[in-house]
C-alpha cells in the first residue's frame, strides 16, 4: 500500500511541477523578461523572470490553461498556448512566430501552423483587395480579383473546419472553431417566393452566435477571441442598447452555463462592470438586475453564485442593491407620504401621498435650498411647471431639505421664488416626533420609508430628478431640465412647441454623473 501511494504522490508532483515554460530566444540580451496572460482579450501580468544567454524559464504549474505570451521590453510579445505540458520554444525577434521551433508542446506545434497559414493567407487577400481598390469595381478584372479573394476565404473557411475537427479535444482546435461563424441559410420565403423576415439572417446570426463556442473549456476564457466575441456580441453591432434588451440576452446566455464555469465568472462580471460604467440613462438597470441576480441572490448551497467575490465586498454590493433595485427603470417609485408647506400642529398637517396622484405624468424633484446647482435648476422647473406643465396635468412632486435650521430656507425660497407645485419635505417637527415614538406617525400618517427619504432614494447629493408615469413607474432620471422639457414634450406629442430652455452642457453633465 505505501508503494502505490509512493507512485501516486510521484505521478501527482511530476504533473504538477513538471510543466516547465522553457524558451531560447536568439540574440536576446540578458534581461527582466514577463509571463503575461490573458482573461478574456485583456492582458495581465503572471510572472517575471531575468533571461540570460537567451534562456528563460516560467514555472506553468503556476498557470491556468489559456493563451500566454512572454513579454520582451520593447513591447515585443511572443504568443502561446498553455494547456497543461511542458512548453519549449525556440524563436528570434521580432518576428517571433514566423521564427519559432516548437521543440516541445502539441498545443504549440498545430498553433504556429494555424497562425503562419492564416498569416499567409491574410498577405495574399489584402494584395488582391489593394489591386482591386484601383479598378472599376463592374470590370472584369475586379471581378476576377474579386473571385480569386473568395477563393481564399472559402480556403481558410475549410483549413479552420478540418483543423477544428482534427483536434477536437485540443485546446487549439477550440479556440479555432470558437472563430468560426455559422453559416447563415438562406431566409424561408412564401409560396411566391417572398422573404417572409427581413431580418432573418441578423436574427440567426444573434440566436447562433455562440454555436462554436465550448463554454464548459475555461481555458477559452483566456484568450483574446473569447473576449472579443463576448464584447462583439452585447455592443451595438449586434443588440439594441437598450436595459431591458441587454439583460434578456445575459440571461439566456448566462443561465444555462455552469454557474461554477469562468465561462459563468467572466460573463456576469464582463456584463456587470461593462454596463455599471455607462453613461446611457436607464443603463444601470443592467447593472444592478444582474448583481441582484448573479451576485445577491443566494444558490443550492445557499452562498453567492459569485463564487469570486469575497464576503465583505459582497456585503457591500449587496446593501447598494437592495436599494437600488427600486430605482430602475420600469420599477414602481417608491411611495412618498410627507407633509406639504402648511403650518399646522403635528397631527393636523397636509399630508401628501405620491402614489395617489392623478397626473399623467410625475416630476419627483429632491433639492436643498442652500445647493448651488439646485439655484440653477429649481427656478427653471418652477417655470417649466408654470410655463407648461401644469396645463397639461404634469405635476411636481418635490422634496426639499428642511430638517433644523434649514426649514426656515425652504419655506423662504418656496415662497419667495413662487414655487407652485407639490412642496414636502422631512422637517424638524415630524423628526421630532419620530424619534419620541414613532408609532405616532407610522402608519397612520406616514412610512418609514418616505421618514428615511435620503436612503430609500440613494439621494447623497442635489438636485436629482426622476419622471414617473401615470402608474408611477419610473421612465426616466438623471436628466437636466432642457432634456426634461424635450422628453415631456415629446411623449405628449408636443415636439414642435419652443423650448423654453437650450441645452446646459455643464447642467447634463452634472445631473447624469449622479
Amino acid at each position: 500500500m505505501k508503494f502505490v501511494l509512493s507512485f501516486i504522490l510521484v505521478i501527482v508532483e511530476s504533473l504538477s511541477f513538471g510543466q516547465k515554460l522553457r524558451f531560447k530566444i536568439l540574440d536576446q540580451k540578458d534581461t527582466i523578461v514577463h509571463l503575461v496572460k490573458y482573461n478574456g482579450a485583456k492582458l495581465f501580468y503572471a510572472d517575471t523572470a531575468v533571461i540570460k544567454g537567451g534562456y528563460v524559464e516560467f514555472d506553468g504549474a503556476k498557470q491556468s490553461p489559456g493563451m500566454l505570451g512572454v513579454l520582451f521590453p520593447g513591447q515585443q510579445l511572443l504568443e502561446f498556448i498553455y494547456n497543461n505540458e511542458e512548453v519549449n520554444i525556440e524563436a528570434k525577434g521580432p518576428n517571433f512566430a514566423e521564427t519559432m521551433k516548437i521543440k516541445k508542446s502539441e498545443e504549440n506545434k498545430v498553433f504556429n501552423e494555424y497562425v503562419k497559414f492564416i498569416t499567409s493567407k491574410r498577405g495574399e487577400a489584402q494584395k488582391l483587395a489593394d489591386e482591386k481598390s484601383n479598378l472599376d469595381k463592374n470590370s472584369d478584372k475586379a471581378k476576377e480579383l474579386q473571385n480569386q479573394i473568395d477563393a481564399i476565404t472559402k480556403e481558410v473557411y475549410a483549413y479552420q473546419n478540418n483543423l477544428s475537427k482534427i483536434y477536437s479535444n485540443m485546446l487549439i482546435g477550440k479556440m479555432v472553431k470558437m472563430t468560426i461563424d455559422m453559416e447563415i441559410p438562406e431566409p424561408p420565403v412564401d409560396s411566391k417566393g417572398n422573404i417572409i423576415d427581413s431580418n432573418f439572417r441578423y436574427h440567426y446570426f444573434r440566436d447562433h452566435y455562440f454555436d462554436n463556442i465550448d463554454f464548459s473549456v475555461d481555458g477559452l476564457v483566456n484568450t483574446p477571441i473569447f473576449g472579443n466575441k463576448i464584447e462583439y456580441y452585447f455592443s451595438n453591432k449586434m443588440l439594441i442598447q437598450h436595459w431591458d434588451t441587454i439583460l434578456k440576452y445575459a440571461y439566456n446566455l448566462i443561465d444555462p452555463l455552469n454557474p461554477k464555469s469562468k465561462a459563468f465568472e467572466y460573463i456576469v462580471s464582463y456584463v456587470t462592470s461593462t454596463f455599471g460604467k455607462s453613461n446611457q440613462m436607464g443603463m444601470d438597470k443592467v447593472y444592478v438586475m444582474m448583481a441582484d441576480k448573479y451576485y445577491c441572490s443566494k444558490n443550492s448551497e445557499g452562498k453567492s453564485p459569485a463564487y469570486w467575490m469575497t464576503k465583505d465586498k459582497l456585503d457591500e454590493l449587496c446593501e447598494k442593491i437592495d436599494v437600488q433595485k427600486h430605482l430602475v427603470m420600469g420599477v414602481k417609485a417608491p411611495n412618498i407620504i410627507l407633509p406639504d408647506t402648511l403650518d399646522k400642529p403635528w397631527d393636523q398637517l397636509n399630508w401628501v401621498n405620491l402614489h395617489k396622484l392623478k397626473s399623467d405624468y410625475t416630476i419627483l424633484y429632491f433639492w436643498d435650498p442652500e445647493c448651488g446647482h439646485c439655484k440653477k435648476v429649481t427656478p427653471k422647473l418652477s417655470e417649466l411647471y408654470d410655463k407648461k406643465f401644469k396645463a397639461r396635468n404634469v405635476e411636481v412632486y418635490a422634496i426639499g431639505k428642511a430638517s433644523g435650521d434649514e426649514y426656515k430656507k425652504w419655506k423662504d425660497y418656496i415662497r419667495n421664488n413662487k414655487l407652485n407645485f407639490i412642496n414636502v419635505a422631512v422637517t424638524e417637527t415630524i423628526l421630532k416626533i419620530g424619534r419620541e415614538d414613532a408609532r405616532q406617525l407610522i402608519p397612520r400618517f406616514t412610512t418609514l420609508e418616505s421618514m428615511n427619504i435620503h436612503l430609500t432614494y440613494d439621494i447623497y447629493s442635489t438636485p436629482r430628478i426622476f419622471v414617473l408615469d401615470k402608474d408611477k413607474n419610473i421612465i426616466a432620471k438623471q436628466i437636466s431640465i432642457s432634456q426634461l422639457e424635450n422628453m415631456i414634450d415629446h411623449i405628449q406629442g408636443k415636439d414642435d412647441l419652443p423650448k423654453l430652455f437650450p441645452p446646459d452642457k455643464e447642467e447634463d453633465e452634472h445631473m447624469q454623473s449622479k
